[in-house]
């Protein structure tokens, strides 16, 4: 495989979408040591074949590497490939302030920098169409869009926690009786939910709550106390400001404007009975 690469230099319009490429490629490595170094941005390298290990870390920390599997790599940590067999590999530079939420999400993690898809070739076929918009002069849209598409792949392990913590968060209880609902205390509740979506329990309800008042207040007729109840605030002035302050409108807002549905009992209907 001849080596090859492409670098990328956003403009200001273009490093306003939050996430930006700055340049890929692909390129062997042969047995034995490469040289160590810090990059000054993100990486993500699919080695397609190929064992070895990744060094990581300022301690020095070597992951083994069976391909195909993807390396993460991050600006400032120290890193260096220890190939044991021929890697056949491509990668993608990126940066930009969406970094930072891809971090909090737990799509990008300094402490597991290597990961095996359960579904290797979705990932390589999201490699290979994001290096072929490289090498064809793709739009910065269409490079983010597939480059998001790389990274998600790369999601966080699901967790039951988590999941049974989302089912119960229409229920007025507090932290300390969900934990008790799941058999955990407060402690360990917050450390399995700031695991599996490196977020806290509370925010997990609250957004949960506010997903399915919203689905309510669009698909439904019910009055924003019915709704409130439904989601677990027995006073729906204090739902109201809360979701205003969160949704940025208030509930009867969103209802006209923030849904393409309507709620059903608003359709006005013809004398056929079809809608209008």
């Amino acid at each position: 495989m001849p080596s090859w690469s492409i670098y990328l230099t956003p403009n200001e319009a273009e490093r306003e979408l939050g996430l930006f490429c700055l340049g890929v490629g692909e390129q062997e490595h042969g047995p034995g040591p490469a040289p160590e170094r810090a990059l000054g941005c993100y990486a993500a390298v699919l080695v397609r074949r190929g064992r070895g290990q990744l060094l990581h870390g300022p301690d020095r920390v070597l992951h083994p590497v069976d391909g195909p599997a993807v390396l993460h790599l991050f600006p400032g940590v120290l890193h260096g490939y220890r190939p044991a067999t021929r890697w056949d590999q491509a990668w993608v530079l990126f940066g930009g302030p969406a970094t930072k939420a891809l971090t909090d999400l737990g799509h990008l993690d300094r402490d597991q920098p290597v990961h095996r898809s359960a579904d290797p070739r979705t990932v390589e076929r999201a490699f290979a169409r994001l290096l072929r918009l490289a090498r064809t002069g793709g739009s910065a849209v269409q490079l983010v869009a597939a480059l998001y598409e790389l990274l998600g792949q790369q999601a966080p392990a699901s967790d039951d926690v988590l999941d049974r913590l989302r089912e119960l968060a229409t229920r007025p209880l507090s932290i300390q009786g969900y934990a008790a609902e799941l058999g955990l205390s407060v402690a360990e509740l917050r450390a399995a939910v700031r695991n599996a979506a490196g977020s806290t329990p509370q925010e997990v309800i609250l957004t949960t709550r506010l997903n399915v008042a919203k689905a309510l207040l669009a698909e439904t007729d019910l009055a924003v106390a019915a709704v409130a109840a439904r989601v677990g605030y027995g006073d729906a002035a204090y739902f109201s400001r809360l979701f205003a302050a969160r949704v940025g409108q208030s509930p009867r807002s969103f209802r006209r404007v923030g849904s393409i549905a309507a709620p059903i009992s608003s359709f006005r209907r013809r004398p056929d009975g079809t809608a209008v």
